[in-house]
């Protein structure tokens, strides 16, 4: 924002150049005089560019702006003294081959930009801090670990004090050894405390954070701040949480503490809302995921014994909801023990399960129980669990013997009926059919699958942490749901015949909840498109009508992994996001 008119506003893309709106963002254009048009939409999955990584006006003189470039090139940042109508090339200053990061200008003229040979958050393995003079035009290296064999990593967060511009702070990324850091200068970068080494942290109002361990001083510090209107105050963002302290201005002993009220920032691959015990137990990535007690408190404890870092499924018995499992990774290509476990209490604490060691793959590629891929399902009363390993097996004895399953292709996703401890369900994806087992899993055959598509194979999926296809009702036996391209299809006779529902919603994603009084079907909850809206929606007719929960201010970029209805409260809602958290909603007062 142009700090002589709040109107008016630039914006440097990842991948389209420099824009500027001159009415607070109302309408946007590309300026078209700045040298770097940005290198275009990626064309490949997963594939990102670093674009333009900062916009900085000085306020001291009306008119200057510096913009940094992340991409691959010989100039990394830029400069413009009328405003934006014409720009050049900084000369000088930094290796071409370090992309700038970030930087922060000081009242006194100097800014201090971080840099890195790629954009992160992983891979960085070299970094500097360079300081420019912006009146003189000349640069000056500030790192401040220099030498020919400094650790891996680099340096992207970067903050000055706005009552002393000598107050300069800089964060490390991808530095693990020994940890990430935060330096501190009091003399405008001719020297620099690290401050890991005099810190400690309090986590007791979110005691998560201790991991399997104890809480370090953080990891993927890309964002760091000083308070502009108290040089003690400062805070700095983690891979897992946000610290701040009242001490930076300080010598001695350095206190951290989450700075966080119940946000946070994290993507969700799954969760589940039991029929007793805790109304949502969920799985995180990165985080493990938690079972929540309070909604308005932070978990004790992560998921541990095993401490996995992403839990990518979690089941529980429909008649006896404490008993669960789970399956997840760590952050290796196979995990350290097993990536199995089982919970008698719901979720407060877990024991490992293993599994019969599996043969040898011809490519040498990890088994799915060792990489994280094998998915578990639990019975309806709790005593059988059933893994999709390479051969499918169970165990009616926790984990002690294992059987075979006949007749269940790998890694076809299973699911339980939550009344009927003898049925299980599954598609099996190679013949593209609904197939059901009568026996407690011993033995699967194919069902009848009455009404639906002749071929199911649609439904294949190698994701370790899409759900399985089939939903079972909590509280009816038989009673079943599958989502086939964006329609719903609904069975109550354990999947001999099938209805579709309305073709009025293409449906992403969906769970149910309690249904409302005098309704025997459950509510619906799914994330779809009706008439080209795509929301968030509820049904409580089975999907014939339905109903938007959610508005335009409450959409959290619309990437949700999951969105599910609980089965002991009618209305509630749970929404699983891809990096903003887990959501918890109920309906308006006076509404239904």
């Amino acid at each position: 924002m142009d700090p002589s008119d709040n109107r008016r506003l630039f914006f440097g893309s990842r991948h389209q150049g420099l824009w500027t709106s001159e009415d607070a963002g109302v309408n946007w254009r590309k300026v078209e005089s700045f040298p770097l048009g940005g290198l275009g939409l990626p064309t490949a999955r997963r594939q990102t560019h670093g674009g333009l990584s900062f916009v900085v006006f000085d306020p001291r003189v009306k008119g200057r702006v510096f913009v940094g470039n992340a991409d691959s090139g010989a100039h990394h940042l830029y400069r413009s003294d009328d405003g934006g109508r014409t720009w050049s090339a900084v000369a000088g200053g930094p290796p071409a081959d370090l992309l700038a990061a970030k930087a922060a200008l000081g009242r006194d003229g100097m800014l201090t930009v971080t840099l890195n040979d790629g954009i992160g958050p992983n891979g960085i393995r070299r970094g500097a801090v360079w300081q420019l003079d912006t009146a003189r035009g000349t640069w000056r290296d500030v790192t401040p670990l220099q030498g020919a064999n400094p650790p891996p990593g680099g340096y992207m967060g970067v903050s000055v004090s706005a009552s002393d511009p000598k107050m300069i702070a800089v964060s490390t990324v991808d530095r693990s050894r020994p940890v990430d850091t935060v330096w501190l200068s009091r003399d405008g970068g001719e020297s620099w405390d690290e401050l890991w080494r005099r810190s400690s942290r309090d986590v007791s109002q979110t005691p998560f954070l201790d991991f399997d361990g104890k809480a370090n001083f953080g990891h993927w510090i890309a964002g760091l701040a000083i308070d502009p209107f108290d040089p003690g105050h400062a805070a700095y963002v983690t891979g897992a949480t946000v610290y701040g302290t009242n001490a930076f201005d300080r010598s001695g002993g350095m206190l951290w503490k989450p700075w966080t009220s119940g946000i946070e920032q994290t993507a969700v691959i799954t969760f589940i809302s039991p029929t007793g015990g805790a109304h949502l137990v969920s799985g995180f990535g990165d985080i493990g995921g938690f079972r929540h007690d309070d909604f308005a408190g932070s978990p004790s404890r992560i998921h541990l014994q095993p401490f996995l870092t992403n839990t990518n499924t979690l089941d529980y018995a429909g008649k006896s909801p404490l008993i669960m499992v789970r399956s997840g990774n760590t952050h290796a290509r196979t995990v350290p023990d097993t990536s199995l476990a089982w919970s008698k209490d719901g979720g407060g604490s877990w024991t490992g399960l293993h599994v019969p060691a599996c043969a040898p793959r011809v490519d040498g590629s990890p088994c799915p129980e060792a990489s994280g891929d094998a998915a578990i399902t639990v019975s309806a009363d709790g005593s059988t669990f059933l893994v999709e390993t390479d051969v499918p097996r169970l165990s009616r004895d926790r984990g002690v013997h294992w059987q075979v399953v006949e007749g269940l292709r790998s890694r076809v996703r299973v699911t339980a009926d939550k009344v009927d401890a003898r049925r299980f369900y599954a598609v099996d994806f190679d013949q593209g059919r609904v197939v059901r087992s009568d026996n407690g899993g011993a033995s699967f055959h194919v069902a009848a699958g009455r009404g639906l598509p002749a071929d199911l194979t649609s439904l294949r999926s190698a994701n370790r942490e899409h759900p399985a296809p089939i939903t079972a009702e909590p509280t009816r036996a038989g009673a079943l749901w599958l989502n086939i391209e964006g329609r719903l299809w609904h069975s109550t006779d354990f999947g001999e015949s099938w209805r579709a529902s309305s073709d009025a919603i293409a449906v992403e994603r969906f769970g149910l909840g309690k249904g409302a009084a005098g309704q025997a079907e459950p509510a619906l909850y799914a994330l779809g498109s009706v008439a080209g809206l795509r929301a968030i929606w509820r049904s409580l007719d089975g999907g014939a009508r339905w109903k938007r929960i959610n508005d335009d201010q409450h959409q959290w970029g619309l990437r949700i992994r999951m969105v599910s209805g609980d089965p002991r409260l009618f209305g509630r809602v749970y929404v699983a996001t891809d990096g903003r958290g887990l959501l918890a909603g109920d309906p308006a007062k006076g509404e239904l």
